[in-house]
């Protein structure tokens, strides 16, 4: 028991030093209880000096979460409502393309976490209702990180798409890296993807366009891109689906790294639930 104890606390903290002082032994004694844990296990649950987690220990801790858990309630007094329940704030397009293809892994792994999802706004500290996790999106730092502890989960990178339809009426464009290439096309805006990162990318010097069809919403600019409303700049992990049924196509084979990056955020002290530290675990590994 002392082992498994010390064991989450030194993946939960990464540092002997923390983890000592919550359960009130010495660094060294964490650093003997998780040899001898390893010895009788046989494996080796931390693969750098950081306290970064091996693929067996990643494993295991999700289970010892869970036990440690169990062993907190009191027999003849579990009711419905006493299963975890997790609530994560998502981005929706983030959410439809990313995290559901692989949500039923979690689910298969840990069916005693009720998980519940509930939309919330890109870029703006904006919620449905209190979260335990929130994915936010941006280039990091914002005002909603003074508050919460962080992992940056994913960055992107961007490229112009447009309807077969619309090339066909518009085009060719050739790359679609010229002022004269782009003064032919209706640009489709958003703040989430200005478009001055790929003007800047191509050395043209031209501001941000004020004018045409502008969305707060990654999966209706690639759809409105769809409807030929004109180009959109695409994040490629988001927009695959898109490309791989052809209703986009690419106008360059160029692509630019994206200044805004996915972030999972959680107010303080969070993580000592071990439902919430679970599914921070898991969705660091799903997406690596």
């Amino acid at each position: 028991m002392h082992g498994l104890l010390a064991f989450e606390a030194l993946a939960r903290l990464r540092s002997v030093t923390l983890a000592g002082e919550e359960l009130s032994v010495t660094p060294s004694a964490i650093s003997h209880r998780i040899r001898q844990l390893e010895a009788d296990l046989g494996l080796s649950l931390f693969e750098r000096g950081d306290f970064t987690l091996s693929p067996d220990g990643a494993a295991y801790l999700g289970r010892v979460r869970e036990a440690l858990s169990l062993l907190q309630q009191v027999p003849g007094r579990q009711t419905p409502q006493s299963r975890p329940r997790l609530r994560v704030a998502l981005t929706p397009t983030f959410s439809r393309q990313v995290l559901l293809p692989r949500l039923a892994l979690f689910r298969h792994a840990y069916p005693e976490i009720d998980l519940v999802l509930q939309v919330t706004i890109p870029m703006n500290n904006v919620l449905a209702e209190e979260a335990d996790l929130e994915l936010r999106f941006g280039p990091g730092p914002q005002p909603w990180f003074n508050d919460r502890d962080s992992i940056h989960l994913s960055g992107d990178v961007v490229t112009p798409v447009c309807s077969p339809d619309y090339l066909h009426e518009a085009g060719p464009f050739n790359g679609f890296d010229t002022p004269e290439q782009i003064a032919r096309a209706r640009l489709i805006r958003s703040p989430l993807e200005p478009w001055r990162t790929w003007f800047t990318a191509c050395g043209i010097a031209q501001d941000e366009p004020v004018a045409g069809s502008q969305f707060n919403d990654i999966g209706l600019v690639l759809d409105a891109a769809v409807a030929g409303f004109g180009v959109a700049l695409m994040r490629l992990q988001l927009g695959t689906a898109w490309l791989d049924g052809g209703r986009l196509v690419r106008l360059s084979p160029r692509q630019v790294i994206s200044p805004h990056h996915y972030f999972l955020c959680w107010k303080k002290g969070a993580l000592e639930r071990w439902e919430c530290a679970t599914f921070v675990d898991w969705l660091e590994r799903a997406l690596t």
